[in-house]
């Protein structure tokens, strides 16, 4: 199965596109936004698309072609207004939802925030509601089409090092998780059809990755 991944040069992201290229099933093809990016992921031995997120649909199809799945794990960061929050988390994730309709592509996993609901955008923050609601209307959207979709809600994340060791639910107490166990949720998720339309958070627990996506 050959991955697109969008954000790939975001911490979750470089993770990602290691664990898919260690795998014997998957390989990475990565859209960054600048060619000075490249060798990093050339490194790896991934393909590389140089194409903008706040650009073209067209451009993001044409990155897409030949792929089986994408995923989305962009985001604006925290040093951004709420002006990239929209362009980033909310059209650029609807744009890449159109360019797997137009490049035929089907699979499709989502890396959100840990909770989209209705409820959490009007008890959140009010510098993070922006955040909370560009992230529920993408995945609402995401929800509508007839793509093959698994959305992944992480907890706080973390760079310390991951224990392969999680704790999935469909609903649960927010909690810490190291990024490098998220990517490998997603890989896991990825080589499992099982998590085709569903939606969980993730954050940090005592079972194995590979059995607490058996259980979703």
């Amino acid at each position: 199965m050959k991955v697109l991944v969008i954000g790939a040069n975001g911490q979750i992201g470089k993770h990602l596109v290691s664990f898919i290229q260690e795998s014997d099933e998957l390989e990475a093809r990565v859209m960054i936004r600048k060619q000075e990016q490249a060798s990093y992921f050339e490194d790896l031995g991934a393909e590389v698309s140089v194409v903008d997120l706040e650009g073209d649909i067209e451009e993001i199809a044409k990155a897409a072609e030949g792929v089986d799945a994408i995923v989305f794990t962009a985001g604006s960061g925290p040093h951004t207004g709420k002006d990239k929050t929209i362009m980033i988390d909310l059209d650029g994730a609807v744009k890449t939802i159109e360019a797997c309709k137009i490049a035929g592509v089907k699979r499709y996993v989502m890396v959100s925030s840990f909770d989209t609901t209705r409820k959490a955008i009007q008890e959140a923050p009010e510098s993070f509601a922006p955040y909370v609601a560009a992230k529920h209307y993408a995945d609402e959207w995401l929800k509508a089409t007839d793509l093959d979709y698994t959305i992944v809600h992480p907890g706080l994340l973390t760079n310390d090092e991951g224990t392969a060791q999680v704790s999935l639910s469909e609903t649960g107490e927010p909690d810490e998780v190291p990024r490098e166990d998220v990517a490998r949720v997603i890989v896991a998720s990825l080589e499992n059809d099982s998590t085709i339309s569903k939606e969980f958070q993730v954050v940090k627990g005592n079972t194995s990755i590979e059995e607490a996506i058996q259980s979703i």
